[in-house]
């Protein structure tokens, strides 16, 4: 156990600004549908899965002040990241019917993912809370 905690606690820990995390998710989310694309002939599924991941870690490392924006930003990524793999057809309006589609037929890895990112975002705000409460009743009164 004690292998494990050290192995965490040595991990990168970066702290994201609102739009960083916008950004970091939508590269991240961007580049693996391509891998997708490239490597499982854009499973829809393969995806959804990865999504999952990317999404906790872009509430874990987005900063305190910014901690509402990760719920936000992760749908976003998840539809610009969803481009390279999606089915298209003839033009552009084949390529937004495919897009459509898929965000249609994959809405339980969105919603998974988005709600992955809402609980990571609650529970950092509230062990947030109990600590400013906790430094607040440690200081003595003037």
């Amino acid at each position: 156990m004690a292998r494990v905690v050290r192995a965490v606690r040595g991990m990168p820990n970066p702290r994201l600004t609102g739009l960083g995390s916008g950004l970091f998710c939508a590269a991240v989310m961007t580049l693996l549908g391509f891998l997708d694309e490239l490597l499982f002939g854009a499973s829809l599924t393969v995806y959804g899965v990865l999504f999952v991941p990317v999404s906790l870690l872009t509430a874990l490392w987005v900063r305190r002040g910014d901690l509402l924006t990760a719920p936000v930003v992760v749908p976003i990524a998840f539809a610009v990241g969803l481009v390279p793999v999606a089915e298209s057809g003839d033009g552009p309006a084949g390529r937004l019917m495919g897009l459509v589609t898929a965000l249609a037929t994959e809405a339980g890895w969105l919603y998974g993912g988005t709600l992955v990112a809402g609980s990571a975002v609650i529970v950092r705000r509230i062990r947030l809370v109990r600590r400013r409460a906790a430094a607040r009743n440690r200081t003595p009164a003037a």
